[in-house]
């Protein structure tokens, strides 16, 4: 049963529950908004629909917080940003050309290598140099149209790295936002962003702000070693649950 703008309940309870479970991951670790919504998403939707629903929700989310990401973020980003505005279309693409199971397949892998890139140990401050840079952001690009997740190649450059948490969590969502954003402008140019998409991401703004805040909430109880091995189980788990469900 259709029940608005083409979503049926299933679809629509699918993607407040996952919604509200990535925010609180988010509000937590600094990602895993699209990690754990864009796999989930895409097990009701088409892999094209789920990428660009988890954009405009991480546009707007992010749009919300802007002023505090400005000044938190360290200066990196912006060459990092650059490089997704280039590398974003190609990825979309791509994606659109791709068989959905294969596509479905390929972004809930993207998503269990995020749980990977936890398990890394952490490293020394200093910002990487102009080749780990250049490649992260061209990966994230490519990721942030193909996958709807710039969060793998863009974790370990932050989180790996022994920096303030509040300077690695402003620096990825503020990244996060720019790359949806030009994701969904990659979609426009490609004929695949549809208002309802564009709705559906709305709708999905409560629950997110919601769990977000919840999740703000519980960083100030944690440890370090406990948030990275709470996200990275959780994380697990949701790559897990799509693969599973592609065999299945």
């Amino acid at each position: 049963m259709e029940l608005l703008a083409g979503f049926t309940w299933l679809q629509l309870a699918v993607a407040l529950g996952t919604g509200l479970v990535a925010a609180f991951i988010r509000g937590l670790a600094g990602f895993g908004l699209a990690i754990l919504l864009v796999p989930v998403l895409a097990l009701a939707l088409t892999p094209v629909e789920a990428v660009l629903t988890t954009n405009v929700v991480a546009m707007l989310i992010g749009g919300l917080e802007l002023p505090r990401l400005l000044r938190e973020a360290e200066r990196s980003v912006w060459a990092i940003i650059g490089l997704v505005l280039l590398t974003t279309l190609p990825g979309l693409a791509l994606l659109a050309a791709t068989p959905p199971d294969l596509a479905r397949l390929l972004i809930a892998l993207v998503a269990l290598s995020a749980f990977v890139a936890i398990l890394f140990p952490v490293r020394e401050p200093e910002r990487p140099g102009i080749l780990t840079t250049g490649l992260t952001g061209a990966a994230t690009g490519i990721l942030t149209g193909f996958a709807g997740m710039p969060g793998p190649p863009v974790v370990p450059y932050y989180v790996g790295r022994a920096i303030p948490r509040h300077v690695a969590k402003s620096s990825m969502i503020l990244i996060f936002t720019f790359a949806a954003l030009i994701g969904i402008g990659s979609g426009v140019a490609l004929g695949r962003m549809e208002w309802r998409l564009a709705l559906l991401g709305a709708m999905l703004l409560p629950v997110v702000i919601l769990g977000t805040w919840l999740g703000r909430k519980a960083d100030g109880h944690v440890s370090d070693r406990a948030w990275r091995i709470f996200v990275g189980v959780v994380l697990a788990a949701a790559a897990m649950a799509a693969l599973v469900k592609l065999f299945v």
